[in-house]
């Protein structure tokens, strides 16, 4: 189960890690003020897309660090038991629709077969996982398992990543809803010859909200000094902590 620390990712990506998890889980906060607050308020939504697929980046990269991906899984597992009760009550879930630790702690799983090799784990490993979080309501569900597969497979090359989340985005989006403002700003032109009409064919197809998790791409590429350090501690406590918190606040406010 002991592995020495690897570290794969080029000078290419961004090596600011700290900043990477502050904006993953500051985004994270927002969207779910958002959806517990203001679900009327797209705007909060919009910015909450940033953080799944910088969650999902920083599963490949732990797992790139990390001396053993066994007690990383058991953090991880720790940590969506804990949270469990507090997704439930602060977003109203049911006890078998499980919080996104499930989904990131199988993503994780399915990298550990990938990497190991075991009697063909490779490729039955990724399969398994997949089918389990397709099986089981999980938050982001098969798909999130999916994209951290596919963040995986490109973590050596910044034009892979970046062809891999537009692919997956534009997919991803599909089927929700269309943005047509931001702050009260049209981002839609209208089509005053067949050009334009095109354009905005193109850039519609864009902008759909789950399309708009492409926002998250610029942390994971543009490289950055802030010379942020977030504590693991604090990495594993701010999802059950803020769902805690939020619950309790709109007991006080309701009550």
């Amino acid at each position: 189960m002991q592995q020495p620390a690897k570290t794969v990712l080029s000078g290419a990506f961004n090596q600011d890690i700290g900043l990477v998890k502050a904006t993953a889980m500051i985004t994270m906060l927002i969207d779910h003020v958002g959806a517990i607050f203001f679900p009327g308020v797209t705007e909060l939504r919009i910015i909450g897309r940033i953080a799944f697929p910088l969650f999902c980046w920083g599963i490949v990269t732990g797992f790139e660090r990390t001396r053993s991906w066994f007690r990383y899984a058991l953090r991880l597992m720790a940590g969506g038991l804990i949270a469990q009760p507090f997704y439930m009550l602060a977003l109203c879930h049911q006890w078998n629709e499980f919080n996104v630790m499930a989904t990131l702690l199988l993503g994780l799983l399915s990298l550990a077969a990938m990497r190991e090799r075991r009697w063909g784990s490779q490729i039955w490993g990724p399969l398994v996982c997949l089918l389990l979080a397709a099986a089981q309501q999980m938050d982001y569900g098969w798909r999130g398992v999916l994209l951290i597969q596919l963040m995986y497979l490109a973590r050596t090359s910044r034009g892979g990543l970046a062809a891999l989340m537009v692919s997956f985005c534009l997919y991803w989006g599909g089927s929700s809803s269309s943005v047509q403002s931001f702050l009260g700003l049209p981002l839609i032109p209208q089509a005053s010859n067949q050009v334009a009409g095109a354009f905005r064919m193109i850039l519609s197809s864009f902008l759909r909200l789950q399309t708009l998790a492409l926002l998250s791409l610029p942390f994971m590429l543009i490289p950055t000094r802030s010379g942020l350090k977030v504590p693991r501690w604090l990495s594993y406590a701010m999802y059950p902590g803020h769902l805690c918190l939020l619950w309790l606040i709109r007991l006080l406010v309701a009550g």
